[in-house]
């Protein structure tokens, strides 16, 4: 077995449905896909993760002047991601595919518009304030890193033969 499966695609279109196949991952929590995707796109999820657990708590607290209703000058406490942060949601960026808040059912507009005010990148964020301090205290009771996600298999599928799986993050 090869370290890493060509999947019968050109690179370009490969890593296009790996890096959709991880953010579908980490923003639903499971995907159904075959064995050999499911095990590349394990590699990139474990690394995303992994990455959010190193630098989730790296934070600058930052004073800024600002102006109120009255023009007077009040000094604002800021919390900004630190240097290493940063660069990792820099790398989370450049890989991972951008998906958007969903508004719920019954939820109005305009609370769906206050629920989303100030995320930019939710699963970015979801990364950095979900699956970073679970996965972070699950390593600190175990003390080891890795294996977040789990592989179930399902048996093979009609019309190709290919085995099918359930790919999913541990709880």
């Amino acid at each position: 077995m090869t370290k890493n499966k060509k999947l019968g695609k050109r690179t370009s279109i490969r890593m296009s449905i790996l890096r959709s196949q991880a953010s579908e991952l980490l923003w639903h929590g499971k995907i159904e896909t075959t064995v050999d995707r499911a095990k590349s796109v394990r590699r990139i999820a474990e690394k995303i993760v992994t990455l959010g657990i190193n630098t989730y708590e790296d934070t600058v607290k930052v004073n800024k002047d600002k102006l109120n209703k009255k023009d007077e000058t009040i000094k604002v406490e800021y919390v900004n991601d630190g240097p290493k942060k940063l660069a990792a949601r820099r790398k989370m960026m450049a890989i991972l595919r951008d998906l958007k808040e969903i508004q719920g059912e019954n939820e109005k507009k305009a609370d769906y518009k206050k629920r989303v005010a100030d995320i930019k990148y939710p699963l970015i964020e979801k990364v950095f304030r979900e699956y970073a301090p679970k996965y972070a205290a699950r390593k600190e009771e175990l003390g080891t890193g890795g294996g977040y996600t789990r592989i179930i298999r399902l048996g093979n599928r009609r019309g190709d033969n290919a085995e099918k799986c359930i790919l999913e993050m541990i709880d």
